[in-house]
């Protein structure tokens, strides 16, 4: 129980010690002349680039993004610088990534804002948003406040593809800036001649992109041979003659059924007045049977009556004879046969 209480009393004493060294030293530092140049063994800050980046994959880290000019970053310094010195006591490693000269990796974990801090545990990336005092640094490791932060993961992980390619276009806009720079202050160019500039190269650059692309797919694209286009063409073109057939096929049918129907339809209709012509023969007949029958009886009666007639012509003229309203004339019985044979000849047919 002994051992379990001082142990956390001794390393933090050892700390402060340590705390209390980086303070002197750093007295001697300000005391020293200004033109001295500290040397890099001085500094326990370990400066990333793209291509030792992958270090932070290992082990335990802490990273700083900063940029010369930002005065934030410029008042974490001496803190950053502290908490490295003492980052063997905390078993951390300690680095810094300055964006200007390393656009690529400010892509790469998509820093937005001055200074930005990240933690690093075996490959596994937190985000620090505390301070960057020396005090909250040293008690974020110690009590390992990392562990309730969410880490990085998905698209948002640095060694992700995506943030790979968003590397790469940090990387292309750095050096398009120090180009502009090149341009404008080391020779002297006004700034709209660095503009125009970048646009000609842009469409240059386009143009030649298109015409790459123009090959590959030339390479990729196999077109037919000549003689297996002829031949699709060809059947193609059957096929259409084929279809063509069928619809005229179908329409002859058509046209055939509606003949047939036409047929049809007026070979009901002659049946139909055949039929009523048969119905209308026996009651023509009979009438023309009791016509003759009664022409038959007038005939009869005229020649009983032929003697009485010479008597009545010596009396002189007399007045004609009045008919019958019951008996039928014979000239009215004869005009009524033939109408009724020419209406009997007209249906007939």
């Amino acid at each position: 129980m002994a051992g379990g209480r001082w142990g956390p009393l001794l390393l933090r004493a050892l700390l402060a010690a340590g705390v209390v060294v980086a303070a002197a030293a750093a007295e001697e530092e300000e005391a020293a002349p200004q033109h001295a140049v500290p040397s890099a063994e001085q500094s326990m800050v370990l400066p990333m680039t793209a291509a030792n980046w992958t270090l932070v994959m290992e082990g335990e880290w802490m990273l700083k993004f900063y940029a010369p000019w930002c005065p934030s970053c410029q008042q974490t310094d001496s803190e950053w610088e502290t908490f490295a010195k003492n980052g063997e006591l905390l078993h951390i490693s300690v680095g810094k990534v300055d964006v200007i000269q390393e656009p690529g990796l400010s892509g790469r974990f998509f820093v937005t804002t001055l200074p930005t801090f990240f933690h690093a545990k075996d490959g596994i990336f937190r985000r620090y948003r505390g301070s960057g005092i020396y005090e909250e640094l040293q008690n974020y490791i110690l009590e390992k406040k990392w562990q309730s932060v969410e880490p990085l993961t998905g698209w948002k992980y640095p060694a992700s593809l995506t943030m790979s390619g968003m590397a790469g276009l940090f990387s292309i806009s750095g050096k398009i800036w120090h180009l502009h720079n090149y341009f404008t202050v080391t020779l002297g160019m006004p700034a709209w001649c660095s503009y125009v500039i970048f646009v000609i190269a842009t469409l240059i650059f386009g143009l030649l992109m298109g015409l790459v692309l123009v090959l590959i797919s030339d390479c990729f694209y196999l077109p037919f041979p000549r003689h297996e286009s002829e031949h699709s063409e060809q059947s193609r073109k059957s096929e259409e003659a084929h279809r063509a057939e069928q619809l005229l096929d179908a329409e002859d049918e058509k046209d055939d059924s509606n003949e047939e129907e036409n047929k049809d339809s007026l070979v009901d209709d002659e049946e139909e007045k055949e039929d009523f012509g048969d119905e209308d023969e026996p009651e023509e007949d009979e009438e023309e049977d009791n016509l003759a029958a009664g022409a038959d009886e007038e005939t009869t009666d005229t020649q009983d009556q032929g003697p009485l007639r010479e008597p009545l012509e010596d009396r002189g003229p007399t007045e004609p004879e009045e008919h019958a309203p019951g008996q039928p004339r014979p000239s009215d019985t004869e005009d009524t046969l033939r109408q009724r044979k020419s209406q009997h000849a007209d249906k007939g047919p």
